[in-house]
C-alpha cells in the first residue's frame, strides 16, 4: 500500500457533529464566574444572542460592558458585549473558554487589516475596501470601510460605539488614513442608547466627498448624498468582470446607482450603455464618475426612471440588449411572511422583465443584497420568473462580495450578496 492511499472512510458513529460541543472541562458554580457575566439558556455558537436565548446576567453588568459568557451548564464559552435595552442584548465577539479582555479588540483590528493588506494585497488594486466586516472579523456590530484617507464607520452596537474613539488612532496608523465619518441608524441608535453627538468632535474634519480608485477606474464617493456609505465596495470584482464581458455589447444597467457597472462596461469596450436609476442625485453622481474616466456622454446614456417602468417600456418597444445588469436595492427587509413574499415578488418581476430584454445568447447578471434570502431561494425565484417567458438560463457562475467581506462559519447568514451570471437561451 502506498503512503498516499486514502484513509478508511469515517463511519457515521465516528463522524464529528458540526454542532458538537467542545470539551470545556468541569463547570464552575456561579459564585466563581468572572464578573460581569451573562449566561445562555441553551448551547449556541452564534454571535447574535437575542432575548429568548439569554438567561441570567450579573447585577454589575452595565450597558456596553464586555462580559464573560457562560453556557447553561456553567462552562465559560466566550466573551461578548452586553446591552440590556438592545434587540440583541448580547453580541458574542469571541467563542473561547479562556478569559479575554479589552486587548482582544486591538488584536482583532490588526488581524483584519493584515488579512486585507498582507494576504489579499488589496492596496495594489484599490484604495477603497472593507476594513472591518462586523461578525466576519469578530467585531460584531461594527463595519468600517476605507475610502482613500477617510474611514467610514457604520455602528450597530453601543459597546462598539463606546470603544471606537480609542481604536481610531490605531486604524489611522495601520491604514494611513486621516479622517473619520461615523454613521448610526437613527432608530437603531435610539434602541441601543447611542448618542451620535458624542462623535461630532472626531468627525468634524471629514470631507463630504472623496475620490477613489478601483482596478484603474476612478470614482467620486459622496458621503452626504449617497446611499449608505456612498459606494459599495462589495461589488468591486463583479464590476470588473462585467466590464470584461461587455466588449462590443449594447448594455442595459438597471438600478445603476452611481454607474459602477455601466462605467466598467464602457471601459470594457461596450458599444453603448443605458444606465437607469430612480434617484436623480445618484444619476448626477454617475455622470461625474463617467467624466472622471473620460467616457463620452454620447455612448453612456443616463435615464432617471423607475427600473420596473423603464424595462416594461423597453419590452413594449421590442428592445433587446446584448447584456443586462440588475442590481436592485434590498427587496426583502423582514422575515414577516407578507413582507418577505412581496419582496420575492419584486425580484421575480424585475428578473422576468430584464430577461425578456436580453437577446438569445446574451448576458444577464442579476443580484440580490437581501441577507434574509438564500442563494438557492434567489436562484429558484429567478428561474421561475424566466421560465414564464419560455426561455432558459445557462448559469456559468454564482458569486458574492469581494474577499474583504469574510464571514465566520458560525454566522453564514451574513453572506448577504448573491450574484448570478447567466447566458440567456
Amino acid at each position: 500500500m502506498s503512503d498516499d492511499a486514502p484513509e478508511a472512510p469515517v463511519t457515521a458513529e465516528k463522524a464529528p457533529s458540526l454542532f458538537a460541543r467542545p470539551v470545556l472541562g468541569d463547570p464552575l458554580p456561579p459564585e466563581q464566574w468572572s464578573k460581569p457575566w451573562a449566561q445562555l439558556k441553551f448551547v449556541s455558537f452564534q454571535p447574535a444572542i437575542f432575548p429568548r436565548m439569554l438567561g441570567d446576567v450579573s447585577r454589575d453588568a452595565r450597558p456596553g460592558d464586555l462580559v464573560a459568557v457562560y453556557d447553561k451548564f456553567g462552562h465559560r464559552v466566550g466573551t461578548g458585549l452586553f446591552n440590556p435595552r438592545a434587540k440583541m442584548p448580547l453580541r458574542v465577539v469571541v467563542h473561547s473558554h479562556e478569559p479575554i479582555g479589552e486587548e482582544y479588540f486591538e488584536k482583532a483590528i490588526r488581524r483584519a487589516v493584515s488579512l486585507r493588506q498582507d494576504m489579499f494585497k488589496l492596496d495594489e488594486q484599490t484604495n477603497a475596501w472593507r476594513v472591518i466586516n462586523s461578525d466576519g472579523d469578530g467585531m460584531s456590530g461594527l463595519t468600517i470601510d476605507r475610502y482613500a484617507d477617510v474611514l467610514y464607520c457604520d455602528v450597530y452596537s453601543l459597546g462598539m460605539f463606546m470603544r471606537l474613539p480609542r481604536w481610531l488612532p490605531l486604524l489611522h496608523e495601520l491604514l494611513g488614513t486621516k479622517h473619520v465619518r461615523v454613521h448610526v441608524d437613527h432608530d437603531l441608535g435610539s434602541l441601543e442608547g447611542i448618542k451620535p453627538s458624542a462623535m461630532k468632535e472626531i468627525t468634524a474634519s471629514a470631507p463630504d466627498r472623496v475620490k477613489i480608485r478601483e482596478h484603474g477606474v476612478k470614482y467620486e464617493v459622496d458621503f452626504a448624498e449617497g446611499h449608505k456609505t456612498g459606494f459599495f465596495c462589495d461589488q468591486r470584482d463583479n464590476r470588473r468582470r462585467f466590464g470584461q464581458l461587455c466588449k462590443g455589447a449594447r448594455v442595459l444597467d438597471l438600478c445603476s446607482y452611481t454607474g459602477g457597472f455601466a462605467i466598467n462596461a464602457m471601459l470594457g469596450g461596450a458599444s453603448e450603455v443605458t444606465a437607469v436609476d430612480l434617484d436623480e442625485d445618484v444619476i448626477t453622481q454617475g455622470r461625474r464618475n463617467a467624466n472622471l474616466n473620460q467616457i463620452s456622454p454620447n455612448k453612456l446614456k443616463w435615464v432617471h426612471a423607475d427600473a420596473f417602468a423603464y424595462a416594461r417600456q423597453m419590452q413594449k418597444n421590442g428592445e433587446q440588449f446584448d447584456a443586462v445588469m440588475c442590481d436592485p436595492p434590498k427587496f426583502v427587509m423582514t422575515r414577516e411572511p407578507a413582507g418577505a413574499a412581496e419582496g420575492m415578488r419584486k425580484y421575480s418581476d424585475l428578473n422576468t422583465i430584464a430577461a425578456s430584454l436580453v437577446k438569445p445568447g446574451g448576458l444577464l447578471v442579476t443580484c440580490s443584497c437581501s441577507g434574509l434570502v438564500s442563494l438557492e431561494t434567489f436562484e429558484e425565484c429567478v428561474i421561475k420568473g424566466v421560465h414564464r417567458l419560455n426561455r432558459r438560463l445557462q448559469f456559468f457562475d454564482r458569486t458574492g462580495p469581494g474577499i474583504d467581506h469574510p464571514i465566520y462559519s458560525n454566522c453564514p447568514e451574513s453572506r448577504y450578496l448573491k450574484v448570478l451570471w447567466v447566458r440567456m437561451t
